[in-house]
Parts: structure tokens; sequence; C-alpha cells
């Protein structure tokens, strides 16, 4: 988008100054957020990711959804009641849970973690999926992670990758399972360059997402990100210097009013950039989006008792680590699957699901 390369402010400071404090809290938290999630995984998805699924694709996503919901929120307790971001939303006030495609736009490295605030007033935080580079998924644990949540990697080339999204997205057809498939589709955090190049990829593409999960989705999000003072980086966030003020405008579209061609989609995907374009515009001259407050603020008590509840599984589970012997064979086991399974995205098969439904059927067409 043409007007990217104009700040979001005319203000170039820092929200707050880096002092030691900040750096010392800021690597607390990573801290925090990177053992806890070494040890969710590695405990929670061989029972939950691997044991369930053998039975229940649909049980076991939403039991993985519902452990990694927890540790997930910890990332809105940090951004808005640590760092004391505020969070803006506006446009439209969206139902909970619903099934949605979810689409926007990509200035900054975090914007993709800013949706989490969002999903976790829906109720859907464990429920997000995202299409990513497929290199971070072989990232240590955090890759883990991805993997578990089951994003969709992607290496940027269509010949390899529509098959990828096609398949992946067959296994979520199912309406009793939740889902956020988010897509930005600028590509990577913005330059001039990639912009045009994923324009490009659109326009050529459309939006094949949709077709292959219509008829199971309530509605489509269009998002739309801004900050003040600056567009942060990562470590920004980590440390509690940017940004000031989050601004998200939503934007829920039903599904009769996008166009079911790949060709109608694809100029109607251009379109609802061309609007995110003036909206930003707007927000440039005005410092805010239309129709403001249309989310309430999080709840400390609620921030807190989830941030023990981690805490407290957390140690529990080391304990067990470092106490029992089978403790370690357990995470070495663990490590040893994730870091595979992540590699070559391989996932367990519902086999005992799938041979009861065989069974039905074959029962059902003797009957006959």
């Amino acid at each position: 988008m043409e007007f990217q390369e104009i700040s979001v402010s005319v203000k170039k400071s820092k929200h707050f100054p880096l002092t030691p404090f900040r750096i010392i809290r800021g690597v607390i938290c990573l801290l925090v957020l990177l053992s806890t999630a070494f040890v969710f995984l590695i405990y929670f998805v061989p029972v939950a990711a691997v044991l369930l699924r053998f039975f229940s694709t649909l049980y076991s996503r939403k039991v993985v959804s519902l452990l990694f919901g927890l540790w997930l929120g910890l990332w809105p307790f940090l951004f808005e009641k640590i760092n004391e971001t505020n969070v803006i939303f506006s446009g439209d006030h969206v139902p909970p849970k619903e099934r949605v495609l979810l689409i926007a736009n990509h200035k900054s490295e975090v914007d993709w973690m800013y949706l989490w605030n969002l999903a976790l007033r829906k109720g859907c935080l464990g429920h997000i999926k995202y299409l990513l580079k497929k290199r971070l998924i072989k990232l240590p644990v955090f890759g883990w992670g991805f993997y578990v949540l089951e994003f969709i990697p992607l290496k940027r080339n269509w010949v390899v990758d529509e098959q990828v999204i096609r398949q992946m997205l067959s296994t979520f057809t199912n309406p009793q399972d939740p889902l956020w498939l988010t897509v930005f589709p600028e590509g990577t955090d913005y330059t001039e360059q990639k912009c045009k190049r994923s324009h490009d990829f659109a326009t050529n593409n459309g939006l094949c997402l949709l077709g292959n999960t219509r008829s199971s989705l309530d509605a489509v999000y269009d998002v739309t990100i801004a900050y003040k003072n600056q567009c942060p980086i990562f470590l920004d966030n980590a440390f509690g210097v940017d940004p000031s003020e989050v601004h998200i405008h939503v934007r829920r579209i039903p599904l009769e009013k996008i166009p079911e061609s790949e060709k109608e989609a694809s100029e109607w995907l251009i379109e609802t950039f061309q609007f995110k374009d003036k909206l930003l515009s707007d927000f440039i001259a005005n410092g805010h989006f239309p129709n403001e407050g249309t989310e309430q603020e999080l709840s400390t008590p609620k921030c807190l008792l989830n941030l023990i509840i981690v805490i407290t599984l957390t140690g529990i589970f080391i304990f067990f680590t470092y106490s029992f012997i089978w403790g370690k064979f357990y995470v070495g086991f663990s490590c040893i699957y994730l870091a595979s399974a992540a590699c070559f995205n391989f996932r367990p098969y519902p086999i005992i699901g799938s041979v009861n439904e065989r069974l039905k059927k074959i029962l059902r067409m003797k009957s006959q």
C-alpha cells in the first residue's frame, strides 16, 4: 500500500524510555514465556495432540486449544497489563466463538501477536491459525508450538503451497471444529517490493482459502491495525517501550457478500485493501479509527488467574521432571517427537475413529 511509507504518527520517540528496570522486567517475562511454553509442549503434546488424536481429531483440537489458549493468554496480559499498552477496538462488535476467515494488514513483525488480544476477548484464543513461513516451523520451542497449533507453513510458491493449503484446510470443514483462519495477504512485514509481490500473489490465486472452508464459516473479519507512536518490533513489546497505543478496526463481512469465483474474489480482496488504505490514511490524519470502544478491557483478575494456573502447572511438571527418572524419559521422548514432527509436518491419523466409521458403514450396508 503506497501510503505505508508514512509513519502512523509524526512522533518518533519511544513510548517509554528503555531503563534497566524495563530490561530486567522484559528478560524475566521472556524467560517465563519461554519456559512455560517448553513445559506445556513437552508434557501436553504427547497426550493431547498425539494419543487423543488417535481417537478423535475434533476432541484433540479442542483440548489443544484449551491448554495452549491458557499459555497464549500470557501475551495479552503482558501487552495490556504489564506494558500498559492501550489496545483500542473499533468498527463492528463481533459475536464470540464464530468460525471465521480473518484478513489483516501487515506493517510490523508483531501484528499477528496483537490479534491474540481480540481472540482472547472472543473466547477463540486457542483456535487461531496463521499462514506463515515454513522455516518458522523449524524454530526450537516456538516452532513446535506453531506446529501443534496447526499453523499452515508456506514457501510463497503457489505450485507447492496450493496443495499444502488445500490438504490442511480439508481437515477443518467440520462446523464443530473451532477455527480462526488468519491471512496476511501482504505477506511478510511491509516493504514496497514485498507488498507488490504479495498483491500479485493474491490477485493471481484469489481467496482459495475461502473456497475450501466457505460452507462451514460464519463470516470474514477484515481487520486493520495501526500503532502509536510508531510501529513496534518484538523487543519493543518485550521491554514495554512501545507502542503506547494499538488501534484495531474490525469489519465483519457476511459470507453472502463475498464472491465465490476466484477472479471476483481477487477483485474483492483488492477492494478490501483499498478500504484499508482509506482507513489508515484517516488514522494518520485523525489519530483514531471510527466507532471506537467496541470491546471492553481485559479483566485483571482473570488474567492473573490464568497466569497462576500456567505457572503452577509448569512448577508441578518441572518438579516431576527432576524428581523421577520416568519424567526425564518422558521429556526426552517429547523433544524428539516434536522436533521431528515439526520438521517433517506429520500428524497422527485418527485410526480408531476411522475404524468405527467403517464398521458402521459396513453394518448399514448389510442392514439394507
